[in-house]
C-alpha cells in the first residue's frame, strides 16, 4: 500500500492546500522524493515531465520556509521562462492561505519591476539561470541566507548552454544549504554538478514503466523522408486534431515545415533557437489560447514547457534515443485525457526504433498512412454529416422555395441535387492530396526555390524567401508577383522584406493572427528585398489594411500595410 500525503510529515496547511488542490494520491516521483527532501536528504532524481516533480520538491520546500523571515530562503532554478512562470504559479497555489512570498525572474521582464519585489522581501525565488546570475551580480539577489536550492529539468539547462551559469549561482549559496536535482536525462555533466554541489545524494529513478500512461495511444508509420509532409498534411486532415505538438530535427526544417503548412491555411507557429524571448512568449501564447493550434518545435525550444490539453503528439523526425521519445511523448495524455503520439520512422530508423520499444517495454503499433481515396471518402462523409446535421434542423425553408422553382425545369431531381453539392463542396477548401511519389528526383531535391501549393483547390501560394533562382528572381521584380492577378484578391505592399529577416510564414501568421482572417484568405507573397507583395482575398482586405498602420509589428518592426497601385 503507498503512502499517502496524511502520513508523510507533511503540515496541516500544505494538506489542505493539497486537498483543493485535488490531489489524489501521491505519483511515484512524490512518493520517493518528498519523505526524504522532509528528511533533510540531498535529492537526486531522474523523471520525464509530467510526473509530479514540482510538487515533489514544492512541498517539502515549502514547509521549510518561515513567512516571518524577509530574506530569500529557497531558490529555484528553471531553463525556460515558462517553465519559471508555471514553477512559480503552481508553488504558489501549494502555499495556500500561507503568507509565503514567490518571484520569478527571467529576462524579457523589466529589471526594474523584479528589483522591486525583491527589495520588498521575498522567500522564494525561482528564475532562470541568466537572469538570477545578472540580478546576483548587481547586488539585488543575495543568496546568504538561502537553505533550499532546485534545479529543475537540469539537462534542458545543459543543451541550452546555461550549466556554466547553474555552477557559479550554485557557488554563491551557502555550502550547507539543501538540494534537490531533477532531470529527464543524466548526461555525465549534469552528473558531474551533482557530485560538485551535493553530498550524501539520495538517488530516485523512475523508469518509463511508471510514465508511459496508458492514456495515450501510441503508433508509428513506416515511410520514406521524401513522403513525410505528405502523410503529415493527410493525417492532420483525417485525424481528431485539437492541438499537436510536432517535433523536428533542425530550426531549419522547423521553421519550413510551420511555412509550408501555413500556407495550406493550418493555424501554425515554430518555436525554436533562433526566437528571441519576446517573439517566443507571443508564441506560446498565441498556442494556449488556440490562436494557432500547431506547435512545430525542436527539443531544447519545447524543453521545460508545460502546455495543457495537447491532443497529438507528432515526431516528424524521430528521437535520436529512447529517453527523448519518452520526454517527447509525456506531453499529451495528461490528468486522464485521450492522447495520441505519432512517430514516423524511415527504413534505416527501425533499428533506433526497436531500442525504444525496448526501452519502454512495449510494442507501439505500426499503422498505415491514409490512401487518397480513404481521404476523398472521409471528406465526403464529413459532408455528408454535415448535410444531415441542417437537414435535421428544418430551417430551410428559403432553399425549399429555390428547389420549387428548379423543379419546372427540365433537370431531373437527382441531376439539380448533385449540381447543388458540387456547388456547396467548390467552397471547402480542402489541401490537395497527390499520390505518394515513389522517387524524387534529383532536380527536386536540390532546387532551392521554395513554392507551396495547397489551401482551396486552384488557388497557388508562392512563398518566396529571397532564394529563388536568378531568372525568377528578375521575373518577380518585374512583375511584382504573378503575371495575373486571382480573381477576387487583391494586393497589398507591406514596408518589410527579406533585409528585415521576413519569412512567408511570418507574414501569415501575423496577418491572420493580428488582423483576424483565415489563413488561406492570404494568396500569393512575393518577398522583395526591403518590401513584400501580399495578395488577400478582396472581402478581406480592407479589414487588414485598417489594421496594419504600424499597430503590431513582425520580426520587432511596425508593419504598414497599402494597396498595391
Amino acid at each position: 500500500m503507498s503512502l499517502s500525503f496524511e502520513k508523510m510529515g507533511l503540515q496541516l496547511e500544505l494538506l489542505d492546500a493539497i486537498n483543493n488542490l485535488k490531489f489524489n494520491e501521491p505519483t511515484p516521483i512524490q512518493l520517493e522524493a518528498i519523505p526524504s527532501l522532509l528528511a533533510g536528504k540531498n535529492v537526486l532524481g531522474q523523471a520525464q515531465t509530467g510526473t509530479g516533480k514540482t510538487a515533489a520538491f514544492a512541498l517539502p520546500m515549502l514547509q521549510q520556509i518561515d513567512p516571518e523571515d524577509r530574506h530569500i530562503q529557497a531558490l529555484v532554478l528553471a531553463p525556460t521562462r515558462e517553465l519559471a512562470v508555471q514553477v512559480a504559479k503552481a508553488t504558489q497555489q501549494m502555499a495556500g492561505n500561507s503568507h509565503v512570498r514567490i518571484l520569478p525572474v527571467y529576462g524579457g521582464q523589466s529589471y526594474t519591476i523584479q528589483k522591486k519585489e525583491l527589495k520588498r522581501g521575498v522567500e522564494i525565488v525561482v528564475g532562470t539561470p541568466g537572469r538570477m546570475l545578472d540580478l546576483i551580480n548587481q547586488g539585488v539577489l543575495d543568496l546568504s541566507h538561502v537553505r533550499y536550492v532546485v534545479l529543475d529539468e537540469a539537462d534542458v539547462m545543459l543543451e541550452m548552454g546555461f550549466i556554466d551559469d547553474v555552477d557559479t549561482i550554485l557557488a554563491e549559496a551557502p555550502v550547507d544549504r539543501q538540494m534537490a536535482l531533477f532531470s529527464a536525462t543524466m548526461p555525465r555533466a549534469i552528473r558531474k554538478l551533482a557530485d560538485k554541489h551535493m553530498r550524501d545524494i539520495h538517488e530516485i529513478k523512475i523508469s518509463p514503466r511508471q510514465v508511459t500512461v496508458a492514456e495515450t495511444e501510441q503508433r508509428h508509420y513506416i515511410l520514406r523522408e521524401e513522403n513525410k509532409k505528405d502523410a503529415l498534411i493527410r493525417l492532420l486532415e483525417i485525424e481528431a486534431v485539437t492541438s499537436a505538438l510536432i517535433f523536428s530535427r533542425t530550426k531549419i526544417r522547423t521553421q519550413e515545415l510551420a511555412d509550408t503548412l501555413n500556407a495550406m491555411g493550418y493555424k501554425v507557429d515554430a518555436l525554436h533557437g533562433d526566437l528571441n524571448q519576446s517573439r517566443r512568449e507571443y508564441v506560446m501564447n498565441r498556442f494556449r489560447k488556440g490562436i494557432n493550434n500547431i506547435l512545430i518545435a525542436t527539443d531544447v525550444a519545447a524543453r521545460g514547457l508545460d502546455i495543457e490539453n495537447v491532443s497529438h503528439v507528432i515526431n516528424f523526425d524521430a528521437p535520436a534515443d529512447a529517453e527523448d521519445y519518452v520526454h517527447r511523448i509525456g506531453r499529451t495524455g495528461r490528468a486522464g485525457r485521450k492522447g495520441i503520439a505519432i512517430t514516423f520512422v524511415t527504413p534505416n530508423e527501425r533499428g533506433r526504433f526497436l531500442r525504444i520499444e525496448s526501452y519502454i517495454h512495449q510494442s507501439i503499433n505500426v499503422a498505415n498512412i491514409p490512401t487518397k481515396q480513404q481521404i476523398l471518402d472521409y471528406r465526403e462523409k464529413q459532408f455528408i454529416t454535415r448535410l444531415t446535421d441542417l437537414l435535421g434542423k428544418g430551417n430551410i425553408d428559403a432553399e425549399r422555395s429555390i428547389i420549387t422553382k428548379l423543379e419546372e425545369t427540365s433537370f431531373s431531381m437527382i441531376d439539380i441535387t448533385a449540381a447543388a453539392i458540387k456547388l456547396a463542396r467548390e467552397t471547402e477548401n480542402h489541401v490537395v492530396i497527390e499520390e505518394f511519389a515513389e522517387h524524387q528526383s534529383p532536380r527536386k531535391r536540390n532546387s532551392n526555390k521554395k513554392s507551396f501549393s495547397g489551401g482551396k483547390p486552384g488557388s497557388k501560394y508562392n512563398r518566396n524567401n529571397g532564394s529563388e533562382s536568378k531568372r525568377s528572381k528578375k521575373s518577380s521584380q518585374r512583375r511584382k508577383g504573378s503575371d495575373e492577378l486571382e480573381t477576387g484578391m487583391v494586393r497589398l505592399r507591406m514596408n518589410l522584406g527579406n533585409s528585415h529577416g521576413i519569412r512567408p510564414g511570418d507574414v501569415v501568421g501575423a496577418i491572420a493572427g493580428e488582423v483576424g482572417i483565415p489563413g488561406r484568405a492570404i494568396g500569393e507573397i512575393n518577398i522583395q528585398n526591403d518590401h513584400t507583395y501580399i495578395d488577400v482575398a478582396e472581402q478581406h482586405a480592407s479589414n487588414v489594411l485598417k489594421a496594419s498602420t504600424g499597430k503590431y509589428s513582425l520580426r520587432g518592426k511596425p508593419v504598414m500595410l497599402t494597396k498595391d497601385k
